[in-house]
């Protein structure tokens, strides 16, 4: 696939408001003792190399998971994963920001497994206000298994960018203007899990888990979040941020790598699925 450019890739998101002295977190790259708790498996989650690295497994008996110990309310989630190797069809490596409760929200990364050779299916979704239904799918332009890449969230007051290695790959815009419930009010936990979805994950099922290649294991590195930290009903943020990344959209170069993404890897938008919505596109489809 052609790249949109030769030259070196300049900065994808533009910097619209100047460094202020505020006060927000930037949390320890990779210091996983410090950012994170491990939260179910029975041991299948651990922290390894002083904090530098974390595992998650999953076999036969159980999956993983861990979440972060902080909430935000906005912010800059990277996290450097490294997925299940080989025949990983049936399996779900999920990294995602979620808050709580029926009308919760959630932003969403799932790497859906698939068998030998085979790319990964990157699948991505927004919910706001308890409703999701906003699927956008990728098939990466590397192999996510060989080595650790970056994926990033960039969640603010008027976007929700997804990137990968820097690139981003999809711009869920706020259209409360035209109806369409953004998030932005209730604080979310980074969660992440290694679990089994082979009802659903490859092929829409039909490939089930190979538990004789089991353990499956992913690996997390370089943790960092910029980010307002909420805490007893406060924004260390305060009322309003000036950190550059608050008002951070996409600039010139990053409108031409997400169409380069859309364009070459994209498997799958619900903006497209007419069958799916007889009734009409949803507004946030239809909103210039």
């Amino acid at each position: 696939m052609a790249s949109p450019s030769s030259a070196p890739m300049r900065a994808l998101l533009v910097v619209s408001s100047v460094l202020a002295t505020i006060f927000f977190t930037v949390a320890a790259a990779g210091n996983f003792y410090q950012d994170v708790d491990i939260t179910w498996g029975d041991g299948r989650g651990k922290i390894l190399n002083n904090g530098q690295l974390l595992t998650l497994s999953l076999d036969k008996a159980s999956g993983s998971g861990f979440q972060s110990k902080n909430e935000y309310l906005f912010g800059k989630i990277d996290m450097q994963l490294k997925l299940v190797p080989g025949n990983s069809a049936g399996t779900v490596t999920a990294y995602y920001l979620s808050s709580q409760g029926p009308t919760h929200d959630e932003i969403d990364f799932e790497f859906l497994g698939n068998l030998s050779g085979d790319p990964y299916t990157l699948h991505t979704n927004v919910f706001s206000q308890g409703k999701g239904n906003r699927e956008q799918q990728f098939k990466l332009w590397f192999d996510p298994t060989q080595d650790f890449h970056t994926y990033s969230i960039l969640w603010n007051p008027q976007h929700i960018i997804f990137s990968v290695d820097g690139r981003p790959i999809r711009d869920f815009k706020n259209n409360e203007a035209k109806g369409v419930p953004f998030p932005k009010n209730q604080p979310m936990r980074i969660y992440s899990s290694l679990w089994n979805a082979d009802d659903w994950a490859t092929r829409g099922g039909l490939v089930k888990t190979d538990w004789s290649k089991a353990p499956f294991v992913a690996s997390y590195r370089n943790f960092n979040a910029e980010a307002c930290v909420w805490s007893s009903g406060t924004s260390s943020c305060g009322s309003n941020s000036a950190s550059p990344w608050y008002n951070q959209e996409l600039d010139a170069t990053g409108r031409k790598w997400l169409r380069w993404a859309q364009k070459n890897y994209m498997i799958y938008n619900y903006c497209t699925d007419v069958k799916r919505f007889p009734q009409g596109l949803p507004t946030e489809c239809r909103a210039a």
